[in-house]
């Protein structure tokens, strides 16, 4: 009698999406919808009635205002007098190319079903985030060629941090302290691996001075002055070592977390709106992008597996504090971290302060 193979973990599944996305095959969401990737996809016999945008991009197309939305800030459906194919959904998409076909539409939005087609809405957003793509999806395309499957579910367990475990760890010593470990975090599932940085000797009795700083290649590697980044990291470890001199300890929470979470590519893509004139936030939504999309319960769980339950945050952004706080670690103070602006992040800067409430 023939052995069936088993079916996919959800893990697996959620896997397997995130690679169909990035190479522009169509995956299936809660039986809810066929989802074709609108910049990863091509295919000239690729068509469809409808598209499915994110809030932010749809208000950009100042088209959120025309549905009724079975959950608050839910992706949005649009429908369109002829169907879209992929160089259409494309210029939907995206706004770099705003300029090149400024006359799109017209276009009307429709409701999603219910809740579980506003779910599956919002899983379909969620995973074109991780594939580092624009979240825009052509909607049961024609035709759809093989479909990989995966459910809201499937996410939120491949997003657990509980399945997060340190991999390795050595002493490290670094430009501003000799008395420094590396300690490496990898997920079965995510391939991701963030890191932490502990200076000086680790001590249960005390809080320790904690940074949680989101990987930034321009920034820290490459020295960009667009924003603040690289020296506030400088900065970070400088404080920790004075720190460990004291006889106290610091904690370095590196995270692969580009952009603050939408990628290098998205990143950058928000850096050529920025310089058509978009602030920081603009720019994100504009891409139908949120503009803070860190997984703070990754942070707390790193924490977590140090052994560490109370902290000193290094930050100016009380946003940071709550997402901390809500996920199970105590602040036991807040420590500023401002550091001096330069001709190419002022602009930057004051959109931090006020679009994004840092107390600057």
């Amino acid at each position: 009698m023939p052995s069936s193979s088993p079916s996919p973990s959800p893990s697996r599944r959620v896997a397997l999406a995130i690679d169909a996305l990035r190479h522009g095959w169509p995956i299936a969401i809660d039986g809810a919808f066929t989802l074709f990737p609108a910049e990863t996809g091509f295919g000239p016999d690729v068509t469809a009635r409808r598209m499915l945008i994110s809030s932010a991009r749809a208000a950009t197309l100042k088209l959120a205002n025309q549905r009724e939305a079975a959950v608050p800030e839910a992706p949005v459906l649009i429908r369109a007098a002829e169907p879209f194919d992929p160089d259409l959904a494309r210029a939907v998409a995206d706004p770099a190319l705003d300029l090149n076909f400024p006359m799109k539409g017209p276009f009307a939005a429709e409701p999603l079903a219910d809740e579980n087609a506003a779910g599956a809405a919002i899983a379909a957003m969620e995973l074109a985030r991780l594939a580092g793509i624009l979240p825009a999806f052509l909607v049961d395309p024609e035709p759809a060629g093989e479909v990989q499957s995966v459910s809201a579910a499937d996410l939120a367990e491949w997003q657990d941090p509980a399945r997060l475990n340190i991999a390795s760890r050595a002493r490290l010593p670094v430009s501003a302290s000799e008395n420094a470990e590396i300690i490496a975090f990898r997920s079965a599932d995510d391939m991701r691996e963030h890191v932490a940085l502990v200076i000086g000797t680790q001590d249960g009795a005390r809080a320790p001075l904690v940074r949680l700083h989101s990987e930034c290649l321009t920034g820290d590697i490459l020295g960009s002055l667009k924003c603040d980044c690289g020296p506030q990291l400088d900065a970070a470890l400088a404080a920790m070592a004075d720190e460990a001199q004291a006889g106290g300890w610091g904690v370095l929470l590196y995270m692969r977390q580009e952009g603050r979470g939408i990628g290098l590519i998205n990143k950058l893509r928000a850096y050529q709106l920025q310089d058509q004139g978009f602030d920081t936030v603009d720019a994100n939504n504009r891409l139908g992008l949120p503009n803070e999309a860190r997984d703070f319960p990754v942070a707390a769980r790193m924490l977590e597996l140090l052994g560490v339950s109370s902290i000193r945050l290094l930050t100016n952004n009380p946003a940071k504090v709550s997402a901390l706080e809500a996920a199970g670690v105590v602040i036991a103070k807040r420590v500023p971290h401002q550091l001096p602006a330069n001709p190419h992040n002022a602009r930057y800067l004051d959109t931090k302060r006020d679009r994004s409430g840092h107390l600057l």
